[in-house]
C-alpha cells in the first residue's frame, strides 16, 4: 500500500508504518546509534506530514526514506558536525543471530554472531555515501533508480558507488578474515 495524495491521513498513517522499519534502517547506519535514529524517524515523520503537499504520487517510499536521509543528515550537522566513527553498537551481534536461528545450537549462533558483526563493523567503516548506497540496495533492496532518487544522484553514481562500497567491503572483510586466520594459527604453534 502506498499512499496518494487524495488519501486519508490514516492511510498515510498505514503508509509511513509500512515504511519504518526501512527508515529506521536506513537512519541506524546513517547516524550510527539507535535512539538517534529512532528520533531521527520521529523528526522525518513529522516533516513528511509537513510536506504532504511536495508528494505528487508514485513511490512513496523513494520520497520517505528521501526525508529520512535528509533528516539524518540534519541530526548529524547539528550534532556531530566533526563525527568520527562509533556511537551506539546497536544490538548484540549474538542477541540477532539467536533470533534468527530456527534451532538453539550455540556454536552456530556464534558463527552467525561473529560474522554479523564483522561485517557490520566493516559497513560501519565504509564513508557515508558508499554506505548509504550498500544499505539502500543490499539491504533494503531498492533499486538503482529509488536510490539515486533517494540520494539526489544520477544512476550512474549510483552504480559507481555500490561498486567501490562493495569493493572496499570486500578489501575490508578478507582483511578481517586473514588476520583471523593468522591469529588462529598463531595459537596453534
Amino acid at each position: 500500500m502506498s499512499w496518494q495524495p487524495s488519501s486519508s491521513s490514516s492511510q498515510l498513517e498505514s503508509a509511513v508504518l509500512e515504511h519504518a522499519d526501512a527508515a529506521y534502517n536506513l537512519a541506524r547506519w546513517l547516524v550510527r546509534s539507535d535512539q538517534d535514529a529512532q528520533d531521527v524517524v520521529q523528526d522525518a515523520c513529522v516533516k513528511a506530514l509537513r510536506s504532504l503537499e511536495t508528494y505528487r504520487g508514485g513511490d512513496f517510499r523513494a520520497w520517505f526514506l528521501t526525508i529520512v536521509r535528509n533528516a539524518s543528515f540534519t541530526w548529524l550537522r547539528r550534532n556531530r558536525p566533526h563525527q568520527g566513527a562509533g556511537g551506539d553498537d546497536g544490538p548484540d551481534p549474538a542477541s540477532l543471530a539467536a533470533a534468527d536461528s530456527n534451532v538453539y545450537d550455540p556454536a552456530a549462533i556464534a558463527l552467525r554472531a561473529a560474522d554479523a558483526d564483522l561485517v557490520r563493523r566493516a559497513i560501519d567503516i565504509l564513508p557515508e555515501v558508499l554506505r548509504e548506497a550498500i544499505v539502500l540496495r543490499e539491504m533494503e533492496g531498492l533499486s538503482y533508480k529509488e536510490i539515486g532518487r533517494i540520494a539526489g544522484v544520477p544512476i550512474g553514481t549510483v552504480m559507481s558507488r555500490l561498486a567501490r562500497g562493495r569493493k572496499q567491503l570486500q578489501a575490508l572483510l578478507t582483511a578481517d578474515m586473514n588476520a583471523e586466520e593468522g591469529a588462529r594459527d598463531d595459537l596453534r604453534r
